[in-house]
């Protein structure tokens, strides 16, 4: 469970980052570039991958469809914020939960026990009063074509990553470093696109931010792979675990940093949240 809280704090310390960086001008694109180019000397540098190992087909198209979708969701995320409001994109990305825990039962083979499933539904619970917000319950605007974008590509990174970490075809480290290889090339041609069409240039401060973010987006990834790593078995564990533990230390980063304002029903839903990884680590005993 040691991976999985680490990958939590980093996860969340991302989001923290990111907020901040809204309060000034700075070029999101930009940033997300030296994100993946940090990660990906970090990867290369720390762990020295193979990179003479012949990944087969399969493994390709795996490593691929993550290196075109963690940027690409990334970007729709923002969208969805932009057009139909930050609280409805969150309940849409931790709903995104359904999908992994459905192939963990489908595809993974995973046994689901009593303490399990009463974790996930406890969970659940937790997901939508946690999320729930007075603010924008009377949003006229109710397009939900980019949160469940968010929702599909959530859901499917998750699953991706959980396949990486039990191939035996490539070491995860070596998968990593051609994830994020691959992640930093969308993100040139997005940069390339907005340099021809837009004339925006490269501005030095988005690199500060990026590295900052970039180190701790490594930290959440690798963590994550090693925490599925550690659960082979178990990856519905891993999946409820750090959305629950996200929802958690996300509220109360939002309340403490931010002066964010929780309802009653907010902090029921936390204190589900806590139930729910209880449960979920009951199980594993």
């Amino acid at each position: 469970m040691w991976f999985i809280l680490i990958s939590i704090l980093c996860s969340v310390s991302v989001g923290i980052l990111l907020k901040i960086t809204k309060r000034y001008s700075l070029n999101i694109v930009q940033i997300i570039g030296w994100n993946y180019l940090t990660a990906l000397l970090l990867a290369y540098f720390i762990y020295q991958p193979n990179l003479e190992i012949p990944p087969s087909n399969a493994t390709i198209y795996l490593l691929l469809g993550l290196s075109i979708l963690l940027p690409s969701v990334f970007f729709i995320q923002n969208i969805s914020i932009q057009q139909v409001g930050i609280v409805r994109t969150d309940v849409a990305q931790r709903l995104s939960l359904f999908i992994p825990i459905l192939a963990a039962y489908f595809i993974f083979d995973e046994t689901f026990s009593t303490y399990k499933i009463i974790g996930i539904v406890i969970g659940f619970s937790a997901i939508v009063l946690t999320l729930a917000k007075k603010s924008e319950a009377q949003q006229q605007n109710t397009n939900w074509l980019y949160p469940l974008l968010v929702l599909l590509g959530f859901g499917i990174i998750d699953t991706l990553f959980k396949k990486v970490s039990s191939t035996q075809q490539i070491p995860f480290t070596t998968a990593l470093f051609f994830i994020f290889f691959g992640a930093l090339l969308v993100v040139i041609t997005v940069l390339a696109f907005q340099k021809i069409r837009q004339n925006k240039s490269i501005r030095w401060e988005n690199c500060y931010w990026g590295i900052g973010i970039g180190i701790l987006n490594f930290g959440n990834i690798l963590f994550y792979l090693k925490a599925h790593k550690a659960l082979t078995d178990q990856p519905t564990t891993v999946f409820a675990a750090m959305n629950m533990g996200v929802i958690v230390l996300g509220s109360l980063a939002g309340t403490l940093l931010f002066k964010e304002k929780l309802s009653k029903w907010n902090f029921f839903g936390i204190v589900l949240a806590i139930v729910a990884v209880l449960f979920i680590t009951l199980s594993q005993l």
